[in-house]
């Protein structure tokens, strides 16, 4: 909400001193703001009736270095405006159909250039530390973010002890999971707008705790950052119904290589203990399959003979 607070602010207090031409942008702006963010400085003038030139200076005399920067902040303010429905209907209204997979995929590739662009090294590595001296390792994200959640957790685990992954399905279950959190502890808290109040509240019951306190978040104006000093900021703003996490999901890769890196011995040791269940138990005798050439491999036929076999072999055929 301070994005949104900051440039309307901006817009309020500098509009006696605007041009003609810059009280239409801005009283645009003021109405259409969901709609502003989404056109390019030339566009605008043509909806407004001013030159491009106009744009452009209207967004240098608010105090941002152009009009790219000044679109972000518009951007800002949409996030925290638009519902799913009309996130939807905002992005569909501007692409069509043809173009939606060149679309989404140029977007996402342009969210993790930005990101790598502006992620705090030292910040990452300040994060990797905190984690691998960490006692317990708590990691929650809720909604579209549960499955990032997941995916670092299912990692942690092969390269660090004690990793919980909150259950999420009622706040007050959150907090008994999170009961003996103390200063020797750290919590990963993962959230995208729409942010969410349970992973707040979660990351703010850590802090009184003493608990050490990572987000992996969008923006430092994001309420997650209250009560963390180590902010993962991933861009994450792509404004459609569904929001793209994969510039989030290659920090949290960056995350886990980091730390079997700082831990490659042990982690070593983990993988090869994990083979030697996983072959005395046959987890995966049954549950994979192998290419060998370009034939498919089945590795739980070899151990059958008679009868089971033929039939392994039937059902090997079916995928050939």
């Amino acid at each position: 909400m301070r994005s949104k607070n900051e440039l309307l602010k901006k817009i309020e207090d500098g509009y006696p001193k605007f041009s003609k031409g810059q009280k239409k942008l801005a009283d645009f702006i003021r109405l259409d703001y969901d709609k502003a963010a989404f056109l390019t400085a030339a566009r605008m003038g043509e909806e407004v009736g001013v030159s491009e030139s106009t744009v452009v200076r209207f967004a240098m005399a608010l105090g941002y270095d152009g009009y790219p920067e000044f679109q972000r902040a518009l951007g800002e303010m949409v996030r925290m405006k638009l519902n799913s429905i009309q996130r939807m209907e905002v992005t569909y209204g501007r692409i069509s159909q043809g173009e939606i997979l060149a679309t989404v995929l140029h977007s996402d590739i342009e969210k993790i250039k930005l990101t790598m662009e502006a992620i705090d090294h030292e910040t990452f590595e300040t994060a990797v530390n905190v984690i691998l001296n960490a006692r317990r390792i708590y990691v929650i994200g809720i909604r579209s973010c549960a499955p990032l959640a997941s995916f670092l957790c299912f990692y942690l685990h092969l390269v660090c002890d004690n990793v919980i992954e909150v259950n999420t399905s009622s706040p007050s279950e959150i907090f008994e999971q999170m009961i003996r959190i103390n200063e020797e502890d750290v919590i990963i808290g993962i959230s995208f707008p729409r942010y969410s109040m349970r992973t707040l509240k979660a990351l703010e019951y850590a802090s009184n705790r003493k608990a050490k306190v990572i987000t992996l978040t969008d923006s430092v104006h994001s309420p997650m950052t209250i009560y963390s000093s180590c902010n993962l900021i991933a861009r994450s703003d792509m404004a459609s119904i569904v929001d793209s996490l994969v510039a989030p999901l290659s920090v949290v890769n960056a995350l886990v290589v980091s730390l079997c890196m700082k831990k490659q011995k042990e982690v070593i040791t983990t993988l090869e203990t994990l083979e030697e269940i996983w072959d005395e138990y046959q987890v995966y005798n049954k549950d994979e399959l192998n290419m060998v050439g370009d034939k498919m491999e089945m590795p739980g036929a070899r151990e059958l003979s008679g009868e089971q076999e033929e039939a392994a072999q039937t059902e090997e055929e079916k995928y050939e």
